[in-house]
């Protein structure tokens, strides 16, 4: 969750996080609920600031009336929510394609997190516009990666160490 809010300032937006599940804000014990509930809490333990609620089924992630109404104390009645974080990979797949046949639009993604190189995918049957967006998504993660990459052969250079023992 933490990568995907740094991906998501990497577009100069400001993540807005639903971490979503089939229960809400504790009203199942089950370890699947359990698990999106601890992963919130560790997310906000590492970035209080953080914009992200849940855990909460999708309808409440869009619509802020029947969220204010159950959940007033919920950190997302007010926000226009911009990410979802899903609770499993095969959830999170089966929406994002559904999603993008019922919408009948072109998206972005999946863009894959935390790996050392710009590496992506597409889906089968992307279109030319998908592709497009696909390889812009690679070109930035390709110049972020070498930047980072750069400064730390930097850090790591006989220089740098020489000039950081002087100051």
């Amino acid at each position: 969750t933490l990568m995907v809010a740094k991906e998501v300032r990497q577009f100069n937006m400001v993540p807005k996080i639903a971490m979503l599940s089939y229960s809400n804000f504790g009203s199942s014990n089950s370890d699947e609920a359990n698990l999106v509930r601890k992963a919130r809490e560790i997310v906000k333990q590492k970035e209080p600031t953080l914009i992200c609620d849940g855990e909460m089924q999708g309808i409440l992630a869009f619509n802020k009336e029947i969220l204010k109404e159950n959940y007033p104390f919920a950190e997302l009645v007010n926000e226009d929510v911009n990410t979802l974080i899903f609770p499993n990979l095969s959830a999170g797949n089966i929406a994002y394609n559904l999603l993008q046949e019922v919408a009948g639009s072109d998206s972005i993604g999946p863009i894959l997190l935390g790996l050392n190189k710009p590496v992506h995918v597409l889906q089968l049957g992307s279109s030319v516009r998908s592709i497009f967006n696909m390889v812009m998504i690679a070109v930035i993660d390709a110049q972020q990666k070498s930047k980072s990459n750069a400064e730390e052969e930097i850090k790591k250079s006989k220089w740098w160490q020489r000039s950081r023992k002087t100051t």
